[in-house]
């Protein structure tokens, strides 16, 4: 059974910081990528961050470059999200999954997390 254990989210003010944690368990794959999506209300999922499990390479979103950072642990089963600077356009649920290498498709994925900015 796929589990994913997500943890961080809250309630900050903008140009403020929090920081996300997901344990995932369970899934099949041997290469995978893992990472971060979120959806706010209203509208389609973004992928936001993904780092690959093969040689740790990471890939970000474009509206995050240079705020938010991911990283794992060395069995890449534990990932974080580091984000800095938060703005209000950042307030979403934030999800964990597992998925392609470079987390283009997510094949399991977690409950989700509210990170909420306010201005």
């Amino acid at each position: 059974e796929v589990q994913f254990v997500e943890s961080g989210g809250g309630l900050v003010q903008a140009g403020g910081s929090l920081r996300l944690s997901c344990v995932a368990s369970g899934f099949p794959f041997v290469a995978y990528g893992i990472g971060w999506y979120r959806q706010a209300p209203g509208k389609e999922p973004e992928g936001v961050a993904c780092i690959s499990s093969s040689d740790g390479s990471t890939y970000y979103a474009d509206s995050v470059k240079g705020r938010f950072t991911i990283s794992a642990n060395n069995d890449k089963d534990t990932v974080y999200l580091q984000m800095n600077n938060l703005k209000p356009e950042d307030t979403a649920v934030y999800s964990c999954g597992v998925g392609d290498r470079q987390c283009l498709q997510y094949h399991y994925w977690g409950q989700g997390t509210q990170v909420t900015v306010s201005s």
